[in-house]
């Protein structure tokens, strides 16, 4: 990170980013609606082993990369760009749908395994990763250990969302069960991310 307002940018941006309600928070909430508040706590816990899986595996690349490329930094740089947008762009358009990337039981046992092979088997969530984290590393540093720390930070706030989800799940699943709360949703994290992505497009 370069400096302190490039980390308060990066915890603002994550921290919304976060309490916007997205794939992984529904599927917290799915979990606790049918299984109680025990099953949408260990679901979180294995998203949130799964985030810090993607961020290992991107480090890994990115780093790489980024430490003996400046032409190779901004690549990554502006398909992050894109993507970002895409994302957001793709979420504004998206039907009035609560979809669940996995089939829901009620043991407490399967909750957090199946929490973490969802995550993992996510292809966007490792994406995103590749295109929010390298947008706040500084590649004159330890490109590693910022994506790695950054990376946990993301993960750290999105589980702590997520947990007060499975903790409050009962007035909370009419909101985003609901068709209205559905559309309001779309629009603030289609909104956020294309706004991250113009951000990062225009930032020096």
């Amino acid at each position: 990170m370069s400096d302190l307002a490039t980390f308060s940018v990066f915890f603002a941006s994550a921290l919304t980013l976060a309490v916007i309600p997205g794939p992984g928070m529904l599927y917290v909430l799915a979990r606790t609606v049918r299984g109680g508040r025990r099953e949408g706590v260990l679901s979180t816990l294995g998203t949130g082993v799964a985030g810090m899986l993607h961020t290992l595996a991107a480090a890994l690349g990115v780093s790489a990369v980024l430490a003996t490329s400046a032409l190779a930094f901004s690549v990554i740089k502006w398909l992050g760009v894109a993507y970002l947008i895409y994302l957001g762009v793709k979420t504004l358009l998206e039907k009035d749908t609560l979809e669940v990337n996995a089939n829901l039981v009620s043991s407490l046992k399967d909750a957090f395994a199946q929490g973490v092979t969802t995550k993992v088997l996510n292809p966007k969530t490792a994406l995103f990763f590749l295109a929010f984290i390298p947008q706040f590393v500084n590649p004159d540093g330890q490109v590693f250990l910022q994506f790695v720390t950054l990376g946990l930070i993301t993960t750290l706030l999105t589980s702590g969302v997520d947990f007060i989800v499975a903790l409050a799940a009962g007035p909370l699943s009419g909101v985003l069960k609901n068709r209205r709360g559905r559309r309001v949703q779309r629009a603030l994290s289609g909104g956020a991310l294309i706004g991250l992505g113009v951000y990062v497009a225009v930032d020096r």
